[in-house]
């Protein structure tokens, strides 16, 4: 290196280290670090707030939800007052019959709704639902023990979950105590089908599959099921004589049940008149003492609400009528939220979405949804129920579908399953006719009608 290059390399690093003296005086801006994680102190958060809700969704509500619905939607929009929610007051089944008569875009169809889980599979299979977060949405609320092994699970198709828990509902027994006690019947103690010599006593409207289902779950008779091969099968498409003898005590006793109320010429086995037997009978002063029946029943203007209200009714699990030594079960079932699928690419109303669902169903708010909706929380415990103000009669009813919703199966979501109402109904009442001799005859029916059904579904 010459020495005109050196002197030029040092006259540079003179100047360097001179404008480096010049910025000393400048204040140091830059936080000094120890080397520690600071932590803070104790009060403060280092959590980012929550972003803001917002957008414009709509719900669906029946009208004595509205109110419930209403208070929901003002503590959300009191804290997200970008987000703005409409209540579209429309019964549910109302509601489904609009989206299964046009489709989801319909500006008559709300962003989120009630779906009963026997059409989940329907809507799902014609892209109507949108995906939810559930597994997120259930750790937040609480309560479940569980997810997928409750309603929850049934509501997945592939990865996604397409509904959210609203209720969880099974069938029930009510006793109207006056008749029992009229008729010197202790009815604490179950009551036994094959054991009654009046007809009336017991009122079960068996030619109706949703309430045939129980005896046949009883005796573990498949009405329709599938196989761990995915393959459809049904009890009844098998013959009379490779029944258990579980399956055929039930069975025998179902035809024992039709064959009595045929000798004592009741009009319980017409698709028409037995629903007016059965309420004439299980009015106070009637022969009627215990019919199986949803919770429901207790609302509105039917023979179950008046007993009630007359305090003539006492409340018990689905298993305090037993069929050939067999308790009773039914389903089960219950009711969804979901979204609908056309929202489901804008970010901001998929969120305002589930925060509504999130609150309609917050388990804070058990007592008052049951009260609004008559609605059932899968993740809310009995007690939480029995410590409220609830009526004595609202408590039984909560406290019976629990018990009798645990010692149920669930209920089949496959659309295929909608062929055995009739199939059922339909070869049951056709037993007036025919007058089966024995059971194996009444079977026969059965048999034919159950296997034309398989046939139709290509099993």
């Amino acid at each position: 290196m010459n020495k005109k290059l050196k002197s030029l390399l040092a006259l540079m690093l003179a100047l360097v280290l001179v404008l480096a003296a010049c910025g000393g005086d400048k204040p140091n801006t830059e936080t000094p670090t120890t080397g520690e994680e600071e932590k803070p102190t104790e009060g403060e958060t280092t959590e980012t707030p929550a972003a803001k809700l917002k957008g414009e969704i709509s719900v669906q509500a029946e009208e004595p939800w509205v109110a419930y619905y209403q208070k929901a939607i003002d503590k959300i929009v009191a804290e997200n007052p970008d987000a703005k929610i409409n209540i579209k007051t429309v019964g549910s089944f109302d509601h489904i019959g609009v989206i299964e008569s046009t489709d989801a875009t319909n500006q008559d169809v709300a962003d989120v709704f009630a779906l009963p889980a026997d059409r989940f599979t329907g809507f799902a299979d014609n892209d109507i639902l949108a995906a939810l977060d559930a597994q997120a949405m259930a750790r937040e609320l609480g309560g479940f023990a569980d997810y997928d092994a409750g309603l929850g699970g049934n509501l997945k198709v592939g990865d996604d979950y397409l509904a959210f828990p609203f209720n969880i509902e099974t069938l029930v027994t009510f006793v109207n105590t006056k008749n029992a006690e009229a008729a010197g019947t202790d009815h604490t103690k179950p009551y036994e089908l094959t054991e009654q010599k009046d007809a009336a006593t017991v009122l079960l409207p068996l030619f109706d599959a949703w309430f045939g289902v129980a005896p046949n779950n009883a005796g573990g008779i498949e009405l329709l099921a599938k196989d761990d091969d995915g393959k459809f099968v049904s009890t009844y498409a098998a013959p009379y004589d490779g029944l258990t003898a579980d399956q055929k005590a039930v069975f025998d006793a179902i035809y024992g049940y039709w064959k009595l109320n045929k000798d004592a010429a009741t009009t319980l086995f017409d698709a028409e008149a037995g629903w007016g037997y059965i309420d004439h009978e299980f009015t106070a002063g009637g022969k009627g003492q215990i019919r199986l029946e949803g919770p429901w029943a207790t609302s509105g203007d039917g023979i179950i609400a008046k007993e009630v209200a007359a305090g003539n009714v006492a409340v018990y699990p689905i298993g305090h009528i037993t069929i050939g030594g067999k308790p009773l079960t039914h389903w089960q079932g219950g009711w969804t939220l979901a979204v609908n699928s056309r929202i489901e690419e804008d970010a901001d109303k998929m969120a305002l979405a589930t925060a509504l669902i999130k609150e309609l169903v917050n388990p804070a708010n058990a007592v008052e949804l049951y009260k609004a909706t008559g609605k059932i929380l899968e993740n809310v415990t009995v007690d939480v129920y029995e410590a409220s103000d609830l009526t004595d009669v609202d408590k039984s009813v909560i406290k019976n579908v629990l018990e009798s919703y645990k010692v149920s199966p669930p209920r089949p979501l496959f659309k295929e399953y909608g062929q055995v109402w009739d199939t059922w109904k339909n070869a049951v009442l056709s037993w007036n006719s025919v007058n089966p001799a024995d059971p194996a005859a009444a079977y026969e029916q059965l048999n034919a009608s159950f296997t034309s059904m398989m046939q139709q579904i290509g099993q």
